[in-house]
């Protein structure tokens, strides 16, 4: 059923629709697979810009050659505790897919292990990675670099990309402690759902391409964002650059921009992603380390404060049972994708 608000759907449709769209333009039924599992999940924790609207961004890659649709993953080991996967230019989420195995089993090996993701395609929030690995009892930590799309802090032309940074920690009972930020004031899909809406976005969040401040949401896009909290978010953004970029040989957020030579397709580098084993550390004592870290959350929510993630769980659990709502107008152009070919 569809009205003027939106078309009502249950995941399992959501899901096959994103595949069938993806395939539509061309994507591998692997790498169908993988990224529409991510947004299917962004849409389910009613996370709006990093969910179906993804399949646009996604399917716009794909027409503009900057995804190989067929790539294949290769995984290979630099060191004991080190896994790289190259992901010959397709998306990130088959790459990780693959890699993820290896990492587990090096971290419970050697108690930290590292996976370095190379030459891959981001569109989606990372969060999607660090719980998985915090689901199997590792903490993790994930950040990867974009497109130039950000100022540094005294500055007002693009140097850094959104530049996130994901945090998952293990809990003994219930769903893990995950944090997944922006170094930007703002997520870049945030400001491009103010621009298809026609609301102004706040003053904080960007600049115009002459360097003046705006409520212009597409004047933000063509000119640059902001980090936030200042100069400690740009120095967070320039850490992201550096982890992610140079130190396991990929691109930084300019060198991204640069090779995609105006087509606007989704950001080209890498992601680095670090998973440690409490146990590696903790021995026997685990069990009695992590309660102290279950005291620690308890003595946030006791005093009314909400813990990252709990909005998202509690969206999951509403969509499970209801579906979700896509609106009309996203759901119109999602029909479209492949209409043509």
């Amino acid at each position: 059923m569809t009205d003027h608000a939106g078309v009502p759907m249950t995941l399992a449709a959501l899901r096959a629709l994103a595949r069938a769209k993806l395939r539509a333009v061309g994507l591998a039924e692997d790498h169908a697979e993988a990224v529409a599992e991510t947004m299917v999940a962004g849409e389910r924790d009613g996370c709006a810009s990093h969910g179906i609207y993804r399949l646009l961004v996604a399917a716009a890659s794909v027409r503009a050659g900057v995804v190989v649709p067929d790539a294949v993953p290769v995984v290979s080991r630099p060191g004991k505790a080190l896994v790289r996967v190259d992901g010959g230019g397709g998306f990130a989420q088959l790459a990780f897919a693959r890699g993820l195995p290896v990492l587990v089993a090096a971290a419970r090996e050697h108690g930290i292990a590292a996976l370095a993701l190379n030459h891959v395609v981001h569109f989606a929030a990372l969060w999607p990675e660090v719980e998985a690995l915090a689901r199997e009892g590792l903490v993790a930590l994930a950040c990867t670099p974009s497109h130039a799309w950000v100022a540094p802090a005294g500055g007002t032309q693009p140097v850094f990309g959104t530049n996130p940074i994901a945090f998952g920690w293990p809990r003994p009972a219930g769903d893990p402690f995950v944090f997944d930020f922006a170094t930007s004031a703002v997520a870049r899909g945030e400001i491009e759902l103010h621009r298809r809406a026609g609301l102004p976005v706040p003053e904080e969040w960007g600049y115009d391409a002459e360097g003046a401040p705006t409520t212009d949401a597409k004047a933000v896009l063509d000119g640059a964002m902001r980090t936030f909290g200042g100069h400690k978010g740009s120095a967070l953004a320039a850490m992201v650059e550096l982890l992610a970029g140079p130190l396991i040989g990929d691109l930084t957020s300019r060198e991204s921009l640069a090779l995609d030579d105006g087509r606007g397709g989704s950001p080209v580098g890498g992601e680095l992603i670090v998973a440690i084993d409490p146990a590696g550390f903790l021995g026997e004592a685990t069990t009695a380390h992590l309660a102290r870290a279950e005291a620690m959350f308890a003595a946030i929510e006791a005093q009314g404060a909400r813990l990252p993630s709990a909005r998202r769980y509690a969206a999951r659990a509403h969509s499970l049972a209801e579906g979700v709502v896509v609106p009309a107008a996203l759901h119109a152009e999602i029909m479209a994708i492949g209409a043509a070919a």
